[in-house]
């Protein structure tokens, strides 16, 4: 099959591998479409944790696709089936390859209403707002201030709180698109936050009648962070999504007695826990066809080519995404 490798010199090849054979509860999938994750880039830092994730030197942790063999004890899926899945590092390979074998345990039927490309660019994102909102136990008149809310997990962690009835929500964007993004979500413009134009902390304790927040959920990290602790009222929880929190925002959150939540996937992976991934996915197959949320707003950005990769790796890194989900297209349909 054709796959991107990483190679020694920390580029990409585009290279022929072997097709990887279905292990006893595992079923081989064609990849239709893969989804591109900051992760993905992060990997490939010298140096960055990340980096421990790195199980394979074919990146990519979601794809969606048909399923194209059976493990002997595989019962769940049939030959043809169309499903999707955030492997993460539980597949045989990563997603920017012709095909992979993963646990059927983590699989899911994709949604007939929704495309191969825009089922591809849920899982990751879907999964980890899921996990937010779970873990919050977020009570809908608390008040809650969100970093980044117009990023891929912001997307879907907007209409996830918004089909739920959350309205004391304050959010930050960077930039027009952005903001009209999270406006076409059904967040009024009052509530979002310009951060390149704007005094977050001072505007965000405006906009919340000069409280502390009840809940910060962080998304960006890094110098935001900081703010972001400051605005954490005493004994408040504070949803870590990014692990780039600063020594600052830790004091800051030390000294108010925070809870602190780091949400994670990975780790359920590390547990083996494959029934969190199938649950959490069959959740948002059925908000889908409720219509209580939408897939991901996607842009394609080409087929299975090392320029593909490089061109969504550099988008991701200079955060110049516009709150789209990027994919590649490994084969037609």
């Amino acid at each position: 099959m054709k796959a991107i490798v990483l190679q020694n010199s920390n580029e990409f090849g585009l290279e022929d591998v072997a097709i990887p054979q279905p292990k006893e509860n595992q079923i081989q999938v064609k990849i239709v479409a893969s989804g591109f994750n900051p992760i993905d880039y992060q990997m490939t830092d010298k140096g960055a944790p990340e980096k421990k994730m790195l199980h394979s030197l074919i990146l990519g942790r979601e794809f969606s696709g048909i399923v194209t063999a059976l493990g002997e004890k595989a019962t769940q899926f049939k030959i043809g089936d169309h499903i999707f899945c955030g492997s993460g590092s539980m597949g045989s390979n990563g997603t920017y390859a012709e095909y992979i074998c993963i646990p059927e345990e983590i699989a899911m039927h994709k949604p007939a209403t929704i495309s191969f490309e825009e089922a591809a660019g849920l899982p990751s994102a879907g999964l980890t707002a899921l996990q937010a909102i779970n873990r919050m136990q977020a009570k809908v008149t608390d008040s809650i201030f969100i970093t980044g809310a117009a990023g891929g997990v912001g997307n879907v962690l907007m209409k996830l709180l918004l089909s739920k009835g959350y309205q004391n929500l304050i959010v930050t964007a960077g930039n027009e698109k952005s903001i009209a993004s999270l406006i076409a979500l059904g967040i009024k413009p009052e509530q979002i936050i310009n951060y390149k134009k704007q005094d977050v902390y001072e505007a965000a304790l405006v906009l919340n009648d000069t409280k502390n927040f009840d809940f910060i959920v962080d998304l960006v990290g890094n110098e935001i962070a900081f703010v972001a602790a400051k605005l954490l009222k005493t004994n408040g929880i504070y949803v870590d999504v990014t692990n780039f929190s600063t020594p600052d925002s830790r004091q800051a959150l030390f000294s108010k007695g925070a809870t602190i939540l780091n949400i994670s996937n990975y780790c359920y992976g590390l547990d083996k826990n494959h029934a969190y991934y199938k649950q959490g996915l069959k959740e948002l197959a059925t908000l889908l066809q409720q219509k209580l949320i939408t897939p991901p707003a996607i842009e394609i950005m080409g087929k299975l080519e090392t320029a593909t990769v490089l061109k969504a790796h550099k988008l991701l890194r200079e955060n110049k995404t516009e709150g789209k989900k990027l994919i590649m297209q490994i084969t037609e349909i």
